[in-house]
């Protein structure tokens, strides 16, 4: 069996609007935890912060 991949995709959502404007990959080992990043959302015009969806 092979092992499980480290880096996954994930897609961002805006905490605001709920818009899913992101697609990104992270590091499952090192950063367990949802991820949040400050990035613009073209929804609500402005610099949103943006967290993992499920």
């Amino acid at each position: 069996m092979a092992a499980k991949e480290t880096r996954i995709v994930i897609t961002m959502a805006c905490s605001e609007c709920r818009s899913r404007n992101y697609v990104t990959s992270k590091n499952r080992q090192k950063h367990p935890n949802r991820m949040e990043l400050k990035k613009y959302c073209s929804t609500c015009h402005r610099h949103v912060l943006h967290r993992e969806a499920k």
